[in-house]
């Protein structure tokens, strides 16, 4: 190779390793590190392992041009106050559920803890995304005043109905019991007959000994084992529409949020996208796993009866009619959350085989 020559090739080398670290590397905006402060409402758990492996991921795509502090509940505010402090600034963000900031709206329940139409928390997710849904939040969020931005995250499986002193064999049964839950499945439940006691989680387990309250759920069979609600209960009934679809919400300082450079609001948009996945995949065994270890615990597990799930949406029905003709902006979306579910449900449950035939086919 001739000296002109070689000089030409270690040039054009040099040229396409630069080119290659580019494409390897993200091209943040600038040189500057952002650090931004995000207070979780789970002071342990599976849930708290969540919102960590939500910034993992955040981490793991910014490099040192972004850090989130995941700090525990109540390490700066109470849970009740996340939002409010993230709205001021106190705090850069928060790890929750839309049902943690209902009492500024009740129509805040109808994302994530609102009835249920026949979908799961993936449709109502597939709703926010694509049926208008994310467009009435920030609409909400601007009616209200809020310095915020949202995104939703790790759709949960149904949620179990709960722990009983005994076993539910007809709804009946709930008429009188002091229940905890929280949201617009409080006013489902009082429609029941219940007397509803809005708790935090980990209020739930004590109470119950104490007798403040009959029965109660939480969300799952982890959290509900790492609680210890196997030692005030033997009674466990899964499946229910008081919360049958629900999720995380991650929600910025509005201002902070569009302070950050493109590439990084991106990158806490399309985290919470992933993370998405992640949680499907990793709870759902976790839980399942756990339901197991509960059983060894003589815990014994039911199927919630037809007659209370029925009742349950009696229930609803009555509760979002009544809501819907004092709240116009409540009925705007339920509007569009109906429109939605109708559709995409009709195609999927037309398509989708039994999966409960298949799984008996094989296990009985």
């Amino acid at each position: 190779m001739s000296n002109t020559n070689r000089r030409n090739f270690l040039t054009g080398a040099a040229i396409a390793g630069a080119s290659a670290t580019a494409l390897s590397t993200p091209a943040i905006s600038g040189s500057h590190s952002f650090t931004l402060k995000m207070q979780a409402a789970w002071g342990g758990g599976i849930f708290l392992e969540n919102a960590q492996s939500y910034v993992d991921r955040v981490h793991e795509m910014a490099g040192d041009a972004l850090k989130i502090d995941l700090l525990a509940v109540n390490a700066v505010v109470k849970t009740s106050q996340m939002q409010d402090a993230v709205h001021r600034g106190v705090l850069d963000a928060c790890h929750y559920v839309p049902a943690y900031w209902y009492s500024k709206s009740k129509a805040a329940s109808l994302f994530g803890t609102g009835p249920c139409y026949g979908w799961s928390s993936q449709e109502v997710l597939g709703w926010c995304h694509y049926g208008g849904g994310m467009e009435l939040l920030n609409e909400l969020f601007d009616s209200l005043g809020l310095n915020i931005v949202s995104f939703f995250n790790s759709a949960m499986p149904a949620q179990p109905m709960g722990w009983f002193k005994e076993e539910i064999k007809d709804a009946s049964q709930m008429d009188g019991l002091k229940y905890r839950t929280v949201g617009l499945a409080a006013d489902v439940l009082m429609e029941m007959g219940m007397s509803v006691v809005q708790l935090p989680g980990g209020e739930i387990q004590p109470a119950m000994k104490s007798g403040l309250i009959d029965a109660a759920e939480f969300n799952n069979p982890t959290s509900d084992k790492d609680f210890g609600m196997q030692d005030v209960s033997k009674h466990y009934h899964l499946g229910s529409f008081h919360q049958s679809q629900e999720f995380f919400e991650v929600s910025f300082n509005k201002k902070k949020y569009e302070s950050l450079p493109a590439e990084l609001q991106a990158i806490l948009k399309y985290a919470s996208e992933a993370e998405n996945s992640n949680f499907y995949w990793h709870n759902t065994k976790r839980y399942s796993e756990d339901l197991g270890k509960l059983k060894d615990m003589g815990v014994n597990v039911y199927r919630t009866p037809d007659s209370v799930m029925k009742a349950q949406l009696e229930a609803w029905d009555i509760v979002v009619d009544r809501i819907s003709a004092e709240d116009p902006f409540f009925s705007k979306v339920v509007d569009s959350q109906k429109a939605y579910a109708k559709e995409v449900m009709n195609y999927l449950n037309l398509n989708q085989p039994d999966y409960k035939m298949a799984y008996n086919h094989h296990f009985g």
